[in-house]
C-alpha cells in the first residue's frame, strides 16, 4: 500500500488527503507569552501614573464632597449637602451658567472663524501670503495664556486701543472699561478666547483640507457648482473628524477655563466672568470650605462629560 493510500486511511487527514501541520509547539507558546510581558511592561509604567495622578484624585475628590471639611480639622460627614448647595445656591451655580455661554465664543466663534480662514487661506495654499496668514493666526497659541491676559487687559482698559480707535473713528458714546463692565466682561473675555483657539481650529481644518481628494471639487465643478456649493457639499462634510476634535478641545477649554478670566478679571465684576475653575479655586484655597470645591470639581467633571460624550456620538454617527 502505498503513503498516499496511508494518509487517506488516517483520520487525521483532510479531504486532499493530506496530513494537516502540527499544532505549535512550547515554542510557539513561550514567544507569545513573552511577547504579552514586553507589551506589559510597556503599558504598566503609564498605567501607574494614570492611576496615581488621575483615578487616585478623582475618587479623593468624590469622598471629599461628602463631607464638610476646612482641610485642616476634623471632617464632618454631609452626603449630598454640597451637591444639593450648587443647584439651590445662586452664587455656586452661576459659573456654571457663565461657563455654558462661554462655549459659544470660545468654540463656536473661532471654529466657524476657522471654517472660514482655512477655505480663503486653501485657495493661495502655496503663495507667501498663505504663510503668513497661518503663522499670524496661529501665533496665540504659542502665546502663554497669562501673557495673553495681561496683554488684552491691555488694550481693553479704559484708555486701551479698543477705546482709543472708536473715539478716533468718532464712537466715544460706546466706549467704557470692557473688562470691568457688567454687561462686557463676560463676552470680552470671549472675545479672548476666541482669539486663543482660533490658531488651533485654523491648523486642524487646514489639515483635513488638505487630505480631500481634489477630483471630487472637479466633479463638483463639472455639475455646475460654485465656491459656496462646493464648500457645502464636498469640503464641511469631509472634515467631520476635524469638527469633532476642534469642537470638543474648544468645549472643554470654555468649561474648563481659569488662567484668562483670573489675569483678566479675577471673576469680576460682581460674579459676572466667575466660572466653575475659578470658583474651585476661591472655595478651597480662601473659603477653605474643601468639601464644597470639591463637590463643583465632580459637577464640572459630569458637565464636561454630558456635553462632550453626546457631541463624539453625533459625530461618530454621521460617519457610520
Amino acid at each position: 500500500m502505498s503513503d498516499l493510500t496511508i494518509s487517506r486511511l488516517t483520520p487525521e487527514a483532510d479531504a486532499r488527503g493530506t496530513v494537516p501541520p502540527a499544532r505549535p509547539g512550547r515554542g510557539a507558546a513561550w514567544a507569545r507569552r513573552r511577547r504579552a510581558a514586553a507589551a506589559l511592561a510597556l503599558v504598566l509604567p503609564a498605567a501607574f501614573f494614570y492611576v496615581a495622578f488621575v483615578l487616585r484624585p478623582i475618587i479623593f475628590t468624590f469622598q471629599y464632597s461628602m463631607y464638610e471639611w476646612n482641610g485642616v480639622t476634623e471632617a464632618t460627614w454631609v452626603g449630598t449637602e454640597n451637591y444639593s448647595r450648587l443647584l439651590s445656591d445662586p452664587e455656586l451655580f452661576g459659573p456654571i451658567l457663565n461657563a455654558l455661554q462661554l462655549i459659544v465664543y470660545f468654540s463656536f466663534v473661532p471654529v466657524t472663524l476657522g471654517l472660514i480662514a482655512a477655505a480663503i487661506i486653501r485657495k493661495f495654499a502655496t503663495s507667501r501670503l498663505a504663510m503668513v496668514g497661518r503663522t499670524v493666526l496661529f501665533l496665540p497659541q504659542v502665546i502663554p495664556l497669562v501673557a495673553a491676559g495681561i496683554m488684552w487687559t491691555w488694550i481693553m482698559a479704559t484708555d486701551g486701543v479698543v477705546n482709543q480707535f472708536l473715539r478716533l473713528i468718532g464712537l466715544d458714546g460706546i466706549t467704557r472699561a470692557w473688562l470691568g463692565d457688567f454687561d462686557t466682561a463676560l463676552p470680552a473675555v470671549g472675545v479672548i478666547g476666541a482669539w486663543v483657539s482660533l490658531g488651533l481650529c485654523l491648523v486642524l481644518l487646514l489639515a483635513g483640507m488638505s487630505k480631500i481628494d481634489p477630483s471630487l471639487y472637479e466633479a463638483a465643478r463639472l455639475d455646475g457648482a460654485g465656491p459656496i456649493r462646493e464648500f457645502w457639499s464636498v469640503t464641511l462634510p469631509s472634515l467631520r473628524q476635524e469638527l469633532a476634535v476642534c469642537l470638543t478641545v474648544t468645549v472643554i477649554s470654555a468649561l474648563a477655563s481659569f488662567d484668562i478670566i483670573y489675569i483678566s478679571t479675577q471673576g469680576g465684576p460682581g460674579n459676572s466672568t466667575l466660572v466653575p475653575g475659578l470658583e474651585i479655586y476661591y472655595l478651597a484655597f480662601f473659603q477653605r470650605e474643601v468639601g464644597q470645591a470639591s463637590a463643583l470639581a465632580v459637577a464640572l467633571m459630569v458637565l464636561v462629560l454630558i456635553v462632550v460624550i453626546p457631541l463624539q456620538r453625533l459625530i461618530r454617527g454621521r460617519e457610520q
